[in-house]
């Protein structure tokens, strides 16, 4: 029978970051950005059922039955834990499993903005963290609640799908809740979670219309909320959630944001270009009285110049930190376009345009 097991601690051993596993093609891993077949047959129909069947929940099953695809996480012994998508495709079963880093990394070995730290210090407001999937929120997440569970005494309250970093009590007190599991739904995890006395609420995605509103309630009466969104760029991250709403809605919305937002973290990661790995590009929006104004006013197009022009404040676009890391050797010039919110303008900052 098809035995999962050596696939997975080939993952672990090479650090790879995720495997694909597909009918009619080999085990598949993803190593520093590329897909590389393993050195076995295509998969056959029975080989995916088996690998699947060896670690997938008895909800999750049922799940993938009644909806065609489900997700869960997998504990592999200890030497990782793997975020699972399991998914009917061509009538037969597909299966990608990501391998969830075995530590939490600091903020320099992320590259994080040094100004995120000031973010999470911050004792209320909805700080967002966005980009594609795959993008690396979880982690960058993971570490900013490791930071302040080092540095705080408080109540975090994490609400996620599924739980990936498992965070012990250090200062803060560490509540874990899991959607499907724990809780039916992001939403009710944050109603819940507010009667327990929180000081931080992890929200693990704003996927839907009654999410973003309990979390924006949750900003609003006292809590630090961090939450992500699939989003790339702080402009369209603040579009995404007012567009969420009714257009009768909106205007409130907007009043609503522009008081309870204090920052959006955008990021995306690509292949390093001077060594193995990957790296992380980021944009950093705070919320200033200028940036306020553009959402009250319904002129979300110009927090890009805001962005531009304040620096000073520690805010960047993800296009000059794009720019930055190729001028520095660090990722190609295909990965800084492909990455790229405006290439146009890169190409004209690099006389190309």
């Amino acid at each position: 029978m098809a035995d999962i097991i050596p696939l997975l601690n080939m993952v672990v051993e090479k650090n790879a970051s995720d495997i694909h596993l597909a009918v009619g093609r080999p085990p598949t891993i993803r190593l520093h950005g590329s897909l590389k077949n393993v050195n076995r047959p295509p998969l056959t129909r029975e080989d995916t059922d088996a690998f699947l069947n060896q670690i997938i929940p008895d909800r999750n099953r049922q799940e993938l039955e009644e909806v065609g695809t489900t997700d869960f996480a997998y504990a592999h012994e200890d030497k990782g834990r793997f975020r699972v998508s399991a998914f009917h495709q061509k009538r037969n079963t597909g299966v990608v499993l990501r391998l969830i880093p075995s530590r939490i990394l600091s903020f320099e070995e992320i590259g994080l903005p040094e100004e995120v730290k000031a973010m999470v210090e911050r004792p209320r407001g909805l700080f967002l963290i966005t980009g594609p999937t795959g993008s690396g929120k979880t982690t960058s997440l993971a570490t900013m609640i490791d930071y302040i569970n080092e540095r705080f005494d408080h109540h975090i309250v994490t609400i996620e799908d599924p739980i990936e970093y498992y965070h012990d009590h250090k200062k803060s007190i560490i509540t874990q809740r899991e959607v499907h599991e724990d809780v039916p739904s992001f939403a009710e995890g944050i109603r819940r979670g507010l009667r327990q006395d929180p000081d931080v609420i992890l929200v693990g995605e704003m996927r839907d219309l009654d999410t973003i509103m309990t979390a924006i309630t949750a900003a609003e009466t006292g809590h630090l909320v961090l939450a992500t969104l699939h989003t790339t760029g702080s402009a369209r991250t603040v579009d995404r959630i007012i567009d969420a709403f009714p257009q009768e809605q909106q205007e409130q919305i907007r009043v609503q944001l522009s008081v309870s937002m204090i920052g959006v973290l955008s990021q995306v990661i690509m292949p390093r270009a001077d060594k193995p790995g990957l790296i992380a590009a980021f944009e950093f929006m705070l919320m200033t009285s200028a940036i306020e104004n553009h959402i009250r006013k319904n002129e979300t197009f110009k927090i890009f110049s805001s962005i531009q022009t304040s620096k000073n404040l520690g805010m960047q676009l993800l296009d000059d930190h794009l720019f930055e890391l190729y001028k520095a050797g660090k990722i190609n010039e295909e990965q800084m376009f492909l990455k790229a919110q405006n290439p146009k303008d890169i190409k004209m900052k690099m006389g190309m345009g």
